[in-house]
């Protein structure tokens, strides 16, 4: 709705991320639970405060002309669209996630609970699904109100440094860019729970 609405500002106050493979079905909101939408999704637990952060840019190029100083067009070249965001827990889910792909298996050894995961010697394309759910209350009521982003399918194209420290807890810091899941097909879905949208002009 046009004009001044305070119950159209949202702060994405607790949010979550899920994974799963390419093709994986869009959860659609249920009566209950959110986390029971999410059916063959992989939650990745918790993240930083720091949330979650969204960027989207197109790249134009001008066509410049003899007649203009001014370009007279311009031509879209690429899109990116990507989340980035950090993991505080390290399993057998995340780790392989911000690696790239790869899994988590046990070691053979005389000690319990020992596991291994290798880093190959050159990178394959770990393509996946991505999922970001975060809720709010509308102000000056008790509404709530869930946004769900979902990238049918990307992968991991930056990998922030681990630092071990006594002081700070270890991160797994990423950016995960959307790619083309085929001709006529979107590179990603917003799903808003939120009758704001409906709303008479």
């Amino acid at each position: 709705m046009a004009g001044n609405n305070s119950a159209e500002i949202r702060v994405a106050g607790v949010g979550k991320l899920y994974v799963a493979k390419v093709g994986t079905a869009v959860p659609s909101f249920g009566a209950g639970d959110s986390s029971a939408d999410w059916t063959g999704w992989t939650d990745l637990g918790f993240t930083t405060g720091d949330g979650v952060t969204f960027s989207k840019k197109d790249k134009l190029e001008a066509i410049d002309s003899w007649q203009s100083v001014s370009p007279i067009h311009y031509i879209y070249s690429a899109r990116d669209l990507s989340l980035k965001f950090s993991m505080l827990q390290f399993n057998e889910d995340t780790l392989p996630f911000f690696m790239g792909g790869g899994k988590v298996e046990p070691e053979p050894s005389a000690s319990a609970e020992t596991f291994k995961y290798e880093i190959a010697e050159r990178p394959y394309a770990d393509a996946r699904a991505l999922g970001l759910e975060f809720t709010d209350v509308k102000a000056g009521g008790t509404t709530a109100v869930t946004y769900r982003f979902i990238i049918p399918r990307g992968q991991v194209t930056a990998s922030d440094d681990i630092k071990l420290a006594r002081k700070a807890a270890s991160t797994l810091g990423l950016t995960f860019s959307a790619m083309s899941n085929g001709d006529g097909k979107p590179l990603a879905t917003f799903l808003m729970k939120d009758g704001q949208y409906g709303a008479a002009v």
